[in-house]
C-alpha cells in the first residue's frame, strides 16, 4: 500500500492519506509507517473502524510487545478481559457514565496533566495508539508536545548539562499531586522505574527530552532542585511552537511516539458527554526479525 503523509505543523505531526490499518500486513507498508514515525512522531489516520481484536493484532504486528501493567489495572479489572486494551473512557462496565467521585475516574483526570505513556515501568512504553470509538459532540481535543524540538532548541550549556542525568518515574507521585492516592497494594503494583533525561532515538538518531508529570525526582540530585529543573524543561517543551492539538473525529485513530512526545487530555464535562477510547501500547523492545 502507498504511504502518504501530510504534515499538521512545521515540526511535527503528520496525517496519513486514506488507508485501512485493518489490510495492512506487508513488510514495505509497516516500515513505511515506522518511517513516518521517526520524522513525525505523531500520525493521524482518519476513518478506522478497528474492533477491539483488530487493534490488538494490528498493535503487535506493527510494533512487538504490548503494555499491560497500567495503572488503571492496579485499581480494578478492565471491562474487556484484556489490560493491553486500555480503556480510555468515562464509562463503567455496564457503559453508564462513571460518577464524580468514582476512583477509576479520579484517576483519569491525571490524564489532562503532560505526560508519557508508560514512563513509570522498565523497558517504558514506545508507540501508543489510541482509537476514538465514542467521540461527544462537544471538544474533547488531546494535545501533543514535541521534545526532540525542544531539545533542539535548547542553548548548548543547558543540553550539555543535562547529560548523564537520570530521572525516576512514578505514576503514584503524578496522581497524588492531583489528590488521587493508591492504597498500598495498588502502590506495590506501581513500583516506578528510572529512565535517562535525554533519549537518544535509535531510528533517527535525533535526541528528546524524557520527562512529563510522572517524572518525579532527578536521581542524585536535590529534590526541590530537581523538580524546579523538569518543570522549567515541560514549561519549555509545551511552548505552542512545539506542540499540535489533536480534534477528535469518529474512528480517528492516532499513534504517537511515547519516547520523543508528551500528551494530555484537554477537560470537557464528563458528566455529561460520553467518551470512549481504546489505547494500546507497545513496549520499548526489539521487534522480531
Amino acid at each position: 500500500m502507498t504511504v502518504t503523509i501530510t504534515p499538521l505543523t512545521p515540526v511535527f505531526a503528520g496525517e496519513v492519506g486514506p488507508i485501512d490499518l485493518r489490510q495492512v500486513h506487508d513488510r514495505d507498508s509497516l516500515e513505511a509507517i515506522r518511517a513516518g514515525m521517526d520524522k513525525y512522531a505523531v500520525l493521524v489516520f482518519r476513518d478506522q473502524r478497528f474492533t477491539n481484536e483488530e487493534q490488538l493484532d494490528f498493535a503487535q504486528r506493527f510494533d512487538g510487545t504490548l503494555h499491560a501493567r497500567t495503572s488503571s489495572s492496579a485499581i480494578g479489572n478492565n471491562r474487556f478481559g484484556n489490560e493491553a486494551i486500555a480503556d480510555v473512557s468515562n464509562v463503567d462496565k455496564d457503559g453508564n457514565i462513571r460518577d464524580a467521585s468514582n476512583r477509576m475516574r479520579a484517576s483519569s483526570v491525571g490524564n489532562r496533566l503532560w505526560h508519557t505513556d508508560a514512563s513509570f515501568v522498565d523497558p517504558p512504553g514506545r508507540y501508543s495508539m489510541l482509537s476514538a470509538r465514542v467521540v461527544p459532540s462537544v471538544r474533547a481535543d488531546t494535545e501533543f508536545a514535541d521534545m526532540r524540538a525542544a531539545y533542539d532548541a535548547l542553548d548548548e550549556e543547558t543540553r550539555a548539562s543535562l547529560e548523564g542525568l537520570r530521572v525516576y518515574h512514578t505514576i503514584v507521585y503524578s496522581r497524588h499531586v492531583l489528590g488521587f492516592d493508591f492504597n498500598d497494594d495498588e502502590k506495590e503494583k506501581l513500583k516506578g522505574a528510572v529512565h535517562p533525561l535525554v533519549r537518544t532515538i535509535p531510528t533517527s538518531g535525533r535526541r528528546a527530552l524524557y520527562l512529563a508529570s510522572h517524572a518525579e525526582h532527578i536521581v542524585d540530585m536535590p529534590v526541590p532542585e530537581g523538580r524546579l529543573l523538569l518543570r522549567d524543561l515541560s514549561d519549555h517543551a509545551t511552548q505552542r511552537e512545539f506542540t499540535y492539538r489533536h480534534i477528535w473525529q469518529p474512528h480517528d485513530f492516532v499513534i504517537w511516539d511515547n519516547r520523543c512526545t508528551m500528551h494530555r487530555a484537554r477537560p470537557f464535562d464528563d458528566q455529561k458527554h460520553r467518551r470512549e477510547m481504546r489505547r494500546t501500547t507497545t513496549l520499548d523492545l526489539p521487534l522480531p526479525v
